[in-house]
């Protein structure tokens, strides 16, 4: 679904933006973003925004309900989802459309990490960018938030690292307007600035 008509994040999928319209509404959204320099990556570390995957981060969709924010977006953008047996959380296979290489993955449980979650505006980036002065609920809720989740194939997240647009798009061009967008829909919903740079390679992608 395009991030457009997605704007939490809690329906399936990225999917490309290509009517004039949309990119019009893409360039729009991205234009309201302040940019600022990144700042220091001092006193950055994972567990600043609470342990991974917690069902704990009041304020976000899907939170306590039971299951972890790994498995709940396994099952939100998985095919053919099978369980463990006695569960309905932990996922032991299913099928992955990755948007950001636009392949299928069949994934098993056994090679867990052959599938990773991206965090859309990377942790470290997001620290350095004004987490680092927001309070622990805020940082979790960011870390948990589905609007800032996607299940890729692990070795584009690993690529990826804490890039920003600047740095880093999707090998697949058709989505990076959409990649574009989901990263500012973040970014505004959590008044996060982005670099300049930024700012500028994602207008680009729209049309901009």
């Amino acid at each position: 679904m395009s991030p457009l008509a997605n704007p939490d994040g809690t329906r399936p999928g990225l999917a490309a933006i290509s009517a004039d319209e949309d990119k019009v509404a893409a360039r729009e959204l991205i234009s309201k973003l302040s940019t600022k320099g990144r700042g220091p990556k001092t006193g950055y570390a994972r567990d600043e925004f609470g342990y991974a995957w917690m069902d704990t981060a009041d304020g976000v969709p899907l939170a306590r309900n039971g299951c972890d924010t790994r498995n709940d977006l396994l099952k939100l953008n998985g095919r053919e989802v099978e369980f463990r047996t006695g569960s309905d959380c932990v996922v032991v296979s299913m099928t992955l459309h990755d948007p950001y290489t636009g392949k299928d993955i069949a994934w098993k449980k056994a090679k867990a990490t052959e599938v990773q979650i991206d965090h859309v505006v990377p942790l470290s980036y997001a620290w350095q960018m004004g987490a680092a002065r927001w309070d622990k609920q805020k940082r979790q809720r960011l870390a948990n938030d589905v609007l800032n989740l996607l299940p890729v194939s692990g070795s584009t997240n690993s690529a990826k690292r804490d890039s920003g647009p600047a740095s880093w798009l999707p090998p697949s061009k058709t989505i990076r307007c959409s990649y574009a967008v989901r990263f500012a829909q973040v970014a505004e919903k959590y008044e996060l600035s982005v670099t300049a740079a930024d700012k500028s390679m994602m207008l680009k992608q729209c049309g901009g």
